[in-house]
């Protein structure tokens, strides 16, 4: 309890903005045995604006590690945040954010934004989110992060899972190390999974596969690289082993019943939130 109100107060006196009481907890449906639901993985292009078929996710790649995941009624939320999503008026209800670099974070969230969630609280400790919105459910892992002069700082920063439309959508953020099975019990079932794979400055490539061979997540969106080439290593060690699709998009629309047979890497292109779209 008292973490909890720690985050609160960090979240709202230090980042500014509110954050929804977090009680009465409706139980997570992706801490459980996972299932595998067959199914064909389709693209579908549309604008961040356009509204969405009944029970699908939107899944939209802005920039670095940030991500626009929408609901069929409307609900929004913004992975590893930094102030800047386009030059649209759009204010996300939910925004995520973990403080490895100050591109995965702002100190000045839009106050309008309902709710901001940091993935880090008091050095050492963590912080424990789960937000009911309805029809989405946030809630963080905490992980250990390097520091820069070589340390640790335990469960500063976090995976964020984001339940919506029957599916379990995970970013990992600015994963560090694997995690530990404790970790992965308390992820559960994950259908999608954001991951970084510059190689270097979140996980070794190596690591990073590793950590995708047990999620087993039907669709892996590849982030955080900075050039194809380091994209490219990534593609190659996990071809035998995941079936690749180049969209040459900047989203894709999921559900449950679109999920792929094969465990799939979708590479999406970063965009910017635009209107004219």
């Amino acid at each position: 309890m008292i973490r909890f109100v720690t985050a609160l107060v960090f979240a709202q006196i230090c980042l500014g903005a509110p954050v929804l009481a977090q009680q009465d907890r409706r139980p997570s449906h992706c801490i459980a045995i996972a299932q595998t639901t067959p199914g064909i993985a389709y693209l579908h292009k549309a604008g961040f604006r356009d509204p969405l078929p009944a029970h699908t996710v939107r899944l939209r790649y802005i920039a670095h590690a940030s991500f626009l995941i929408q609901t069929d009624d409307g609900l929004s939320a913004v992975t590893d945040f930094t102030g800047f999503i386009g030059n649209v008026d759009f204010i996300p209800d939910v925004v995520t954010m973990n403080h490895a670099h100050s591109t995965h974070w702002t100190a000045n969230p839009d106050p309008l934004i309902p709710n901001v969630l940091p993935g880090w609280g008091d050095f050492g400790e963590g912080v424990d989110h789960h937000v009911d919105l309805g029809s989405m459910l946030v809630r963080n892992v905490p992980t250990d992060i390097r520091s820069w002069d070589g340390t640790v700082e335990t469960n500063g920063n976090s995976i964020f899972v984001f339940e919506a439309a029957g599916l379990c959508i995970a970013h990992l953020g600015h994963l560090h190390h694997e995690p530990s099975d404790e970790q992965y019990a308390a992820l559960g079932r994950m259908d999608v999974v954001m991951a970084p794979v510059d190689g270097g400055l979140t996980l070794p490539l190596e690591n990073m596969m590793n950590v995708l061979r047990r999620t087993k997540a039907r669709i892996v969106i590849p982030m955080h690289w900075f050039a194809d080439g380091s994209l490219g290593r990534f593609l190659a060690g996990m071809e035998d082993e995941f079936a690749i699709v180049d969209t040459g998009a900047h989203e894709i629309t999921v559900s449950l019943r679109s999920l792929p047979d094969r465990p799939t890497i979708m590479v999406l292109r970063p965009a910017y939130l635009r209107e004219d779209e």
